[in-house]
């Protein structure tokens, strides 16, 4: 009976404490990869003042050779199609956990999450806009392929093409249910993080994705002190909470939940073979379960009590969009470089000659003088 036990598959008391030890150790290893980043250099760097030399930035990596874009580009469309069949045709987890497995390897630590879809809105904006800027195919192809097949298929890209997600799904050990009003609240946060970093974009400012993405640093082992934090403190709450960075602040995803309203073909619980259990909906980590709904839709009735107060709020919500807008536009404006570079020329039209090295921000204000 012992030789018997020991040789026949785990049960289910052991099987998920072995998964929770394996978990945890995975996120132990992802945590210790990004510590290097946090690390100062030893000796500060030369200081290139006569021949004005400036030394290149190295959190964003190069730009990849033509025929390498084309094979990401061939590999993206692959694995949407791998995903799309494993939901609808195959309807396996376990595919989908390889898949993800793969994509964390690839457009994660092997791409290093440049260029990516969350980020190509940024790009196609700034093209849009900018009539001197030239988007790349590559750029494109990560924009648009994506969000045809959330228009045919739904979320397939989120559910294992996407490295942040993937890697969110592998960390979580013992999810824990968000309360509604909590999640209706932060569900909006990605949406504002769309329109901002869409504008801002479009006016050649900053990419507001990629400078505060804080998965991307994990998977470049290298970043802004601040933005490892944020990315491990994610992690961390990633083992407790069903993907949190996907849910409450991914602008890329909000934009795809809003395709995803018209895709054709949707993993759905129809209401005819429902017994109404709800065990489905208390087991989903992600919140994406929903009470069914009977056959038989209600009436819609108007509701003119609401409908008075927003007629009568709306003047008020006119005018503090207005205020906060005025008092938001200068801050938005100096993140563009050209803007702060002339604020600082202008608080210091003529600077003096200075005995000994010059800072970059003086050298910059000689150049706007010149």
């Amino acid at each position: 009976m012992k030789a018997d036990t020991q040789s026949g598959p785990l049960s289910q008391a052991r099987r998920p404490a072995r998964v929770g030890t394996w978990r945890i150790a995975f996120l132990l290893l992802t945590i210790l990869a990004a510590l290097p980043a946090l690390a100062a250099p030893r000796f500060p760097p030369p200081d290139f003042v006569e021949t004005q030399h400036q030394l290149p930035a190295t959190t964003t990596p190069g730009p990849r050779a033509v025929l390498i874009q084309y094979l990401d580009v061939l590999v993206l469309a692959g694995a949407l199609g791998a995903a799309t069949w494993i939901i609808h045709r195959r309807r396996s987890r376990r595919g989908l956990f390889w898949l993800g497995l793969f994509s964390i390897g690839y457009f994660g630590f092997w791409r290093k999450g440049c260029v990516c879809a969350i980020g190509s809105p940024q790009n196609i904006a700034l093209g849009l806009f900018d009539s001197g800027y030239a988007v790349p195919l590559g750029v494109i192809a990560f924009f648009a392929l994506p969000l045809v097949f959330t228009l045919f298929f739904g979320r397939t890209f989120c559910s294992s093409v996407c490295p942040h997600g993937a890697l969110q799904d592998l960390l979580l050990i013992k999810p824990l249910k968000v309360p509604s009003w909590l999640e209706q609240g932060l569900s909006i946060v990605p949406f504002i993080f769309l329109g901002a970093g869409v504008w801002l974009a479009a006016t050649g400012a900053i990419f507001l994705f990629c400078h505060y993405d804080p998965i991307v640093p994990v998977f470049r082992l290298n970043g802004r002190s601040l933005m490892v934090i944020a990315g491990v403190a994610i992690l961390l709450l990633a083992t407790v909470v069903g993907r949190p960075y996907c849910r409450f602040l991914c602008p890329y995803g909000a934009l795809l939940k809003m395709a995803s309203t018209v895709s054709r073909r949707r993993v759905r619980v129809t209401p005819d073979v429902c017994t109404q259990c709800r065990l489905c909906e208390h087991s989903c980590p992600f919140g994406a379960m929903r009470e069914p709904e009977s056959g038989n839709p209600r009436p819609l009735t108007p509701d003119r009590r609401r409908l008075g107060w927003f007629i009568v709020l709306l003047p008020v919500l006119m005018g503090l969009g207005a205020l906060v807008g005025g008092q938001l536009g200068r801050v938005a404006a100096r993140m563009h470089p050209q803007v702060e570079l002339a604020e600082q020329y202008a608080r210091n039209p003529e600077p003096g000659r200075k005995a000994g090295p010059l800072t970059p921000d003086e050298l910059a204000l000689r150049r706007a003088q010149q």
